[in-house]
């Protein structure tokens, strides 16, 4: 047996192979019908498209033969690849030096006769072929030996599909990643432009389109719609004797208390400085108070590191259609009312006695 030389472009053909990303891939129904058609046409008992490793010959689609590869130095298509422009026929093997010894010749499959088809690349790398194998000796007839090159090229033109389809479907998985990476930078950039960065809550910008949304649903189902303007007791004060440092964390400790004791669906949000601001869905005057209420509660019962702090709130409601701007002016009514009257208070705007300190 004499084992066929390496190309001398080897390393890119080897290279070429492995950007087909073929090998080792499951069978499919377009190189199937292919070797059909040779099987056919030649009129063999076994037709295969053999594709050339650097220490394999592997088969993608086989008529009439078991096995899936062979050793490359067993393999009629690595004599064939050497010759990409020519169709290599052998009539005869056991007669032939280069394989009259050859395991594939003497035993099983017992190849006497072999024609194959050089699978050429545009950039003229063979692959391998697409061959034809009978266990007698015969001679192929140049028709059928057109034909066969006309279903090689076929060959390739299917592995060029498939490796577009696969770029394709690698550019859209990428894409798909890329898409969703941007969605979550928009959120994430959507939530920054909404939310207060030093609390965490909702910030102005926020605020104000939650409380247009509440009052346009209060309008459209004829409900209420509250809202608690809250000011944190004397901050200054705080700030000016423990520090901005300490001011900040206060304000941080706040914003935590009154989104632990509203709702989930409540809108806390920082309105300016001190001050924050809650929207209370769905909410008449009984149940602004008594939100109202359990928040100074918390706030002044909570443990301060520095000194206690305590918050005053004013409430105001409105229930239909209602501008927000009057809204706004009537809780901030009430809270400047609760501060006048001594602070940690609860006022509403409609009932000069809402609530009282505890």
């Amino acid at each position: 047996m004499i084992a066929a030389p390496l190309p001398p472009n080897e390393a890119e053909r080897i290279q070429a192979l492995r950007e087909f990303g073929i090998l080792d891939t499951l069978e499919e129904q377009a190189f199937d019908d292919i070797t059909r058609l040779a099987s056919f046409i030649c009129e063999t008992p076994i037709a295969v498209i053999s594709l050339v490793d650097s220490e394999r010959q592997w088969f993608k689609a086989r008529q009439g033969l078991a096995a899936r590869e062979t050793p490359r130095e067993q393999a009629f298509c690595a004599h064939a690849i050497l010759r990409p422009d020519q169709v290599l026929v052998v009539n005869d093997a056991a007669a032939d030096p280069r394989f009259e010894d050859n395991p594939l010749v003497t035993d099983d499959p017992g190849i006497r006769f072999y024609a194959g088809a050089p699978l050429v690349t545009a950039a003229g790398l063979a692959m391998g072929a697409l061959c034809v194998i009978d266990r007698q000796p015969r001679e192929l007839a140049a028709d059928r030996l057109e034909a066969l090159r006309a279903l090689a090229r076929q060959v390739i033109a299917q592995l060029e599909l498939r490796r577009v389809v696969g770029q394709l479907a690698q550019s859209r998985r990428q894409l798909e990643e890329y898409q969703r990476e941007l969605e979550d930078a928009n959120l994430v950039l959507q939530a920054q432009s909404t939310t207060d960065a030093l609390t965490g809550v909702r910030n102005r910008r926020a605020f104000d389109e939650a409380l247009q949304e509440e009052l346009a649903r209060a309008e459209r189902h004829a409900t209420a719609v509250s809202l608690l303007m809250i000011d944190v007791d004397e901050f200054k004060a705080y700030n000016d004797e423990f520090g901005h440092v300490a001011g900040d964390e206060a304000l941080q400790d706040v914003a935590r208390i009154l989104t632990a004791y509203t709702r989930p669906f409540d809108v806390v949000a920082r309105y300016g400085g001190e001050e924050f601001a809650v929207i209370l869905p769905n909410a008449r005057v009984e149940a602004a108070l008594r939100t109202g209420e359990r928040l100074r509660r918390a706030v002044a019962a909570a443990g301060w590191s520095q000194r206690a702090l305590t918050i005053s709130v004013g409430a105001g409601t409105v229930e239909g259609a209602a501008p927000a701007s009057a809204l706004i002016a009537a809780a901030d009514g009430a809270l400047y009312r609760a501060k006048r009257e001594g602070r940690n208070l609860v006022r509403h705007a409609s009932r000069p006695g809402g609530s009282t300190t505890s």
